[in-house]
């Protein structure tokens, strides 16, 4: 027996799907072949690849004896969770970035935080005054010194420079 919605919701079905199958000791192959469906189908699906579509939630719901919905209503709680978790990601106030600094990619689609190291050495090396006060309110001092330390060198002079000017040592 499937575990209630609201005890999974915002989880890939793929990951319940594994979860099942293990707990039945059935392969994905197998799966594919009771409900008539690819098998790489089902696979993009346990490898999270792929969303549900109502015709699959259906057919998964005879399987496991659910809701016709059960699947379809998991993904669709799953997409709003990632959507919502995008949408919270904080980003510094990019009116005083200017894109040229970011001239080798799309400065609206830069993760913040995962490239935190690189955004702080550009900006430290190509940035502005105004650039470079915007970095230090958004990452803060504390952890802009710690990225700092980090890096192991940078063939621009103005690095060194800035790192002395605004004392991120």
């Amino acid at each position: 027996m499937l575990p209630r919605f609201n005890k999974i919701k915002g989880i890939h079905p793929g990951t319940l799907l594994k979860w099942a199958l293990d707990n039945q000791n059935l392969k994905g192959s197998e799966l594919a072949d009771a409900i008539g469906e690819h098998k790489q189908t089902i696979s993009a699906i346990l490898n999270k690849r792929r969303s549900v579509n109502p015709s699959l939630s259906i057919k998964l719901s005879q399987i496991f004896k659910t809701e016709k919905d059960y699947f379809m209503c998991l993904q669709a709680s799953y997409d709003v969770k990632i959507i919502a978790e995008s949408e919270l990601k904080e980003t510094p106030n990019l009116n005083n970035i200017r894109k040229v600094v970011f001239w080798d990619t799309d400065i609206n689609t830069i993760d913040w935080d995962k490239n935190k190291k690189a955004v702080i050495k550009r900006i430290l090396e190509r940035g502005n005054n105004t650039e470079i006060h915007e970095i230090i309110s958004f990452y803060g001092k504390k952890t802009i010194s710690k990225v700092v330390k980090s890096i192991k060198e940078s063939y621009l002079p103005s690095f060194e420079k800035n790192i002395r000017a605004y004392n991120l040592v």
